[in-house]
């Protein structure tokens, strides 16, 4: 028993040496090496924090673009995606009403033209980027809210697009909180 017993303490030690010491120093060291030391980057307007710029924020007023659905309430403490399948009946009710309640938002759009991002949650819940489609399609809405044209909106949009990195790798996207903030300053 002894022979046993001795080897298992020893490997318990250095793993908790290992796992819980040096792990942590090296995630740590790495987070201090990147923007804003590992805090979050936040997003300020007139020197007022608004949001952080990687946590995706609920938008769902007609005047702004709205945002993607958040399995996880947009909670970051609890970021999570649904785990429901596309077979589910729940998931699938759930879709639906998100569907509904864009079109009744969207009148002028066919329901094959909403993407699905707009519809469906991200895995990590908290997604707080948008494709360019995505904005285009509810330019339409915020133009009749704002009363400002489709063609200002349609510029901001292209202005706002973020491409791939080294044109090659992801897709471009559009960061929802600073479109919603540079829409704010549009006049």
């Amino acid at each position: 028993m002894k022979q046993h017993i001795l080897p298992a303490l020893k490997l318990t030690f250095i793993s908790i040496i290992v796992l819980a010491g040096i792990y942590t120093i090296a995630i740590w060291v790495v987070a201090q090496v990147g923007p804003n030391h590992g805090i979050g980057e936040t997003v300020s307007v007139n020197n007022k924090v608004v949001g952080y710029k990687l946590e995706g924020q609920n938008f769902t007023a007609d005047n702004y673009f709205n945002s993607r659905p958040s399995a996880a309430g947009y909670n970051a403490a609890g970021s999570s995606g649904s785990n429901k399948g596309p077979s589910n009946p729940e998931y699938l009710k759930q879709v639906q009403d998100r569907v509904d309640t864009f079109l009744v938002h969207n009148p002028s759009i066919k329901k094959e033209a909403i993407p699905a991002e707009l519809v469906t949650a991200s895995g990590s819940g908290l997604d707080p980027d948008l494709s360019a489609e995505a904005a285009m399609v509810q330019v339409a809405r915020i133009s009749k809210a704002r009363n400002i044209s489709e063609d200002k909106l349609n510029t901001l949009v292209v202005q706002q697009t973020q491409k791939p990195l080294l044109g090659l790798f992801g897709t471009e996207k559009i960061n929802i909180l600073q479109l919603n903030i540079a829409l704010d300053k549009l006049k």
